[in-house]
Parts: C-alpha cells; sequence; structure tokens
C-alpha cells in the first residue's frame, strides 16, 4: 500500500514460568554445552554410586572428592586412580567404574543418539547436529557414522575381550573373563584403569612384559581407539571414493611418526635405568616396554614399568607426547594431532616467509590455524597453572616441578600415567586435577563455549588495520 509503513510488534517477554523455560531453552541452546552438561550429570551420578557402602570393599561409606576424583578420571577416561581399583573397589564399584569408562568413551550423547536410531526413533535435525559435535566432525552423514561409532567401538572391544581370556582365564579362572572385558574396554577407550591390583598395588601391566599377547592386545587396542571414527569410515569409504580425506592421511601419518619416535626416546633415556628398562631380563622385553610406553604415552594410562622412577629427561619429553595426544574424534584426548600437525606447518610456513599454511599440498584456511593456536596456547596455560598450584599446595609433600608439571599434562590429556603426585597430593591439589581432566575430555575450546553466556554474535566496531612488533 503506498504510503503505508511496517508496524513492528514487540513480543511480550516472558515471565513467570515462561521466562524460566526461556532462560532454560537459551542454557541448552549450543551444543557444547548441552555436550558439557551430560559429561557432568555421568560424573555426579558415578560419584554418587561409588560413594555407597556396596562399591568399597569395607563396606564403608568413600570420601565425596575421592569418589568425584575417580568418577571423573573414569568419565573423562583418564586413569588417575586414589584407590587401587582391584583392592578398594567391589564388582559392584569396578562395574559403574567400567560403564562411567564406556559412556565417556564413547560419549553419552553419541551413545544415546544410537540408540535411539536403533529402536526406530526419528532424529531431529537438532539431535543431528548435537551428534555431529560430540563426535566431532561434519564431514559424513551422521546415521552411519553413529553405526560404525558404537557399533565398531563393540566389535573391538569383544575381540580384545576375547584375546585376552586366552592368556587371563587359565591365570584368573572364571574371574579372568570379567578382567579380560574392563581391560579392553579400558583399553579400547584409552582409560588406563586395571584390574590387576591383586599382584601389587597399582601394579598395571608391569608383570605382563614377558607376555605378547596381553602387551599386543592392549597396545592394539589403545592404538585402535586413538585413530578417531572418522579415519575409519574414510577408509571404509575409500573402495567407492577412492580419494582419503586430508584429515585421515594426517592422523595416520602423525600417528606413525609419534609412535615411532616416542619409542625411539624411551629407548635412549631408559635402556640403562635399572629402575625402568634396565630391570627387565631381556633386550626383547625392554623392546617391547619401550614400544608399549610410546603407545599408552599417548592418552591410555597403562604402564609396563614404573614410571615414577624414570629419569627426568625422559619425563619431560613424555610431557610433550601427552600433551599431543591421538586424534580428533577418538576415545582419546591431548590438543590432538592433528593440531600439533597445523602448529608445525604454521611455523614451517613463516621460516619460509610463506602466507599459506600447506599440508599435504593442501591450504588450511585461517580460521584452522587460528583455532588450533587458541587450543595450545589455552592448553599450556591450564597446566603451567595447574603445576604450579600443586606445587605450593603440596609443599610439604615435596613435589618437584617436573612431577608437579608431568602429573598436570597427564590430567589434562586424559592420559592417566602417575607418577606419585595423585597419591600425595592435597584436595585442592586434586579438584585441580579433577578440572583438568574435565576440560581436557571436552577440549579447552569447547569448553570455553560452554561457559560462553553470550546471547548473540559479538558487534564489536573493528578499527581499521594496525601494525605490531612480533
Amino acid at each position: 500500500m503506498t504510503g503505508s509503513f511496517p508496524v513492528r510488534i514487540s513480543r511480550p517477554e516472558p515471565f513467570g514460568r515462561g521466562r524460566k523455560e526461556a532462560r532454560f531453552r537459551f542454557l541448552f541452546r549450543f551444543p557444547a554445552r548441552i555436550i558439557a552438561v551430560s559429561f557432568a550429570m555421568v560424573i555426579l551420578i558415578g560419584t554418587f554410586l561409588l560413594m555407597l557402602p556396596a562399591s568399597s570393599r569395607d563396606g564403608s561409606w568413600t570420601p565425596l572428592l575421592d569418589c568425584l576424583f575417580t568418577a571423573t578420571s573414569a568419565t573423562c577416561v583418564t586413569g588417575l586412580v586414589i584407590y587401587d581399583t582391584y583392592t578398594h573397589w567391589t564388582g559392584f564399584g569396578q562395574c559403574v567404574i567400567l560403564l562411567l569408562i564406556q559412556t565417556g568413551g564413547l560419549g553419552l550423547v553419541t551413545m544415546t543418539s544410537f540408540f535411539s536410531m536403533a529402536v526406530g526413533r526419528r532424529l531431529e535435525r537438532r539431535n543431528l547436529d548435537l551428534a555431529r559435535e560430540s563426535i566431532g566432525t561434519q564431514e559424513f552423514t551422521i546415521r552411519p557414522l553413529l553405526r560404525l561409532v558404537v557399533g565398531g567401538a563393540l566389535a573391538a572391544e569383544g575381540a580384545g575381550a576375547l584375546l585376552l581370556m586366552i592368556a587371563l582365564v587359565p591365570q584368573y579362572g572364571a574371574q579372568g573373563i570379567f578382567f579380560s572385558i574392563f581391560t579392553a574396554v579400558s583399553a579400547f577407550c584409552n582409560a588406563g584403569f586395571d584390574l590387576f591390583g591383586g599382584q601389587g598395588l597399582f601394579s598395571s601391566l608391569t608383570n605382563y612384559n614377558g607376555n605378547p599377547l596381553i602387551m599386543g592386545t592392549v597396545s592394539a587396542l589403545i592404538i585402535a581407539g586413538g585413530l578417531g571414527f572418522v579415519v575409519y569410515y574414510d577408509l571404509f569409504q575409500y573402495r567407492r571414493t577412492r580419494t582419503l580425506l586430508l584429515h585421515t592421511r594426517v592422523v595416520l601419518a602423525a600417528t606413525g611418526i609419534l609412535l615411532l619416535s616416542g619409542m625411539l626416546m624411551t629407548l635412549a633415556c631408559e635402556w640403562t635405568n635399572p629402575a625402568t628398562l634396565g630391570a627387565l631380563p631381556n633386550n626383547a622385553q625392554r623392546l617391547g616396554a619401550a614400544w608399549f610406553y610410546s603407545v599408552t604415552c599417548r592418552t591410555a594410562g597403562f604402564n609396563s614399568f614404573p614410571c615414577d622412577l624414570m629419569r627426568g629427561s625422559t619425563k619431560v619429553l613424555s610431557a610433550l607426547f601427552m600433551f599431543i595426544g591421538a586424534a580428533p574424534s577418538s576415545t582419546g584426548g591431548g590438543i590432538k594431532c592433528t593440531t600439533a600437525v597445523v602448529l608445525v606447518a604454521t611455523v614451517c610456513s613463516v621460516a619460509r616467509g610463506d602466507e599459506e599454511v600447506v599440508v599435504f599440498r593442501r591450504r588450511l584456511d585461517h580460521g584452522t590455524v587460528y583455532k588450533s593456536l587458541a587450543v595450545v596456547l589455552m592448553g599450556l596455560s591450564a597446566v603451567a597453572m595447574s603445576a604450579a598450584c600443586v606445587m605450593l599446595t603440596d609443599g610439604a609433600a615435596e613435589i618437584s616441578g617436573i612431577d608437579a608439571f608431568y602429573e598436570s599434562v597427564s590430567a589434562f590429556a586424559t592420559v592417566g600415567i602417575s607418577v606419585g603426585v595423585t597419591g600425595a597430593a592435597s584436595q585442592i591439589s586434586r579438584g585441580l586435577l579433577i578440572l583438568l581432566m574435565y576440560m581436557g575430555r571436552l577440549g579447552p575450546v569447547s569448553f570455553l563455549l560452554s561457559l560462553a553466556m553470550r546471547r548473540e554474535p559479538s558487534s564489536r566496531r573493528v578499527l581499521p588495520e594496525g601494525q605490531i612488533g612480533i
């Protein structure tokens, strides 16, 4: 109509119950926040169950903070423990830990989405986006990827458990069946929990260096869980597409380089150490133990020799491998090997004077580079502050700077290898380690996004380009 003008009708602000519902919808509008809350819910439920007298062998209530630490470590598939899993927890408590590991390894959102799809329920677009965020990919159709994630994980864990039964059932009888299942799930999910404390508290796999079946199976499960489901899906699609994603090529190349270099580092630093590799009876076991440490150092948490007796040089270099961690969309933690590759490629580009970052002759967009730098900076900051706080609050325990840094990296990267700091740490330090494990499982960027309260994108006024010296 000529001369007419639009009339803006304002929508009345909700009040009472409507306002609460609007606030609730806002709080859970972002996928990162929903995933963060789902992990927190699983941790709290696990904490309550572990506190029950039925969970501890002495029939008493386990302290709240200790249960919270254990539940966080299991759900975030870390492996740091205050109590030996076998000697302190009953069968019920061990089953709770096992369920926490499985749920945390695959993700609550991933599991609920899969089972909803399995029973015939239609997943809405919002649920599909949430599942993509939980798995960590936007590349593929989510429904077949969900089937691969859950089905592939159960198949790998089942095959691993059957292989472990060959060695553990003759040793432990019927109990060896549960031991095999627990170890297989813990290994594939890169959790590092074990039930071998009957051979010595916190002994992990130190008594199995001469058993290639157990060490080889656990190593294979750790590597399989750490490659990431996106890599498997892309490999399965290769027959049809005849090409691999840049992501897949980077993950496979980085994984091989890190595993080999980690093994060589361990051999060079620990070969003559009489408390670690030097204590093993022959060279074959030394080589096997060095390989296993390189594998588990990627975020698994098992150990084949006393890690607290390693040399300082080994701890420092190991912290670097732990900080890098596994691949995206995997059960492992760390800043991810792809982030490390992007960082190295960025440094090489700057050294050559190139304006673009190139990996395998493919140019990376600036957003990927910026995010990688942010992840590394936030991770290093969190680890450094935690290590400093552990040293300040545990002065009486005389924890060295190297050990505090090693343990903090182990918590942040959800590795779980301990050099004795967790057992001697104060309540404040354990609280910091809990926060690090939770942050490391979500990822630094996702953790900060889950805390962000901004309703709309930033509309800050940006001034013209400026210069800054570097």
